[in-house]
């Protein structure tokens, strides 16, 4: 089980990567699934993407792990991404919704 502290700063890391075709970042779009640790310094990081043709299909995770890898403790990231459940726009936060215009 991962420490609450350790998966609050990973989840403040993550809110740091934005899609670039909606001003909302990945973690508040919902595209984020599961975050785990395989160990003191690793992680795994189920996501989704918008729609499997995403153009920043590439980019977003890369992103992604790039900025967990600023946490001094976390040595390893591994992201894996999946389509089961696909995205929908009722799986973004109350927050991002709003800054969308949608509620």
């Amino acid at each position: 089980m991962m420490d609450k502290d350790l998966e609050n700063r990973i989840i403040e890391k993550i809110k740091t990567v934005y899609d670039p075709e909606i001003p909302v970042d990945v973690y508040e779009l919902g595209l984020i699934y599961d975050i785990t640790s395989k160990s003191d310094t690793s992680v795994h990081v189920l996501m989704t993407l918008t729609s499997p043709s995403c153009p920043e299909a590439e980019v977003i995770p890369g992103k992604i792990e790039l900025a967990i890898k600023e946490l001094k403790e976390i040595t390893e990231v591994e992201m894996e991404i999946t389509f089961e459940p696909p995205w929908e726009k009722d799986m973004m936060s109350e927050e991002a919704q709003l800054e969308l215009g949608l509620i």
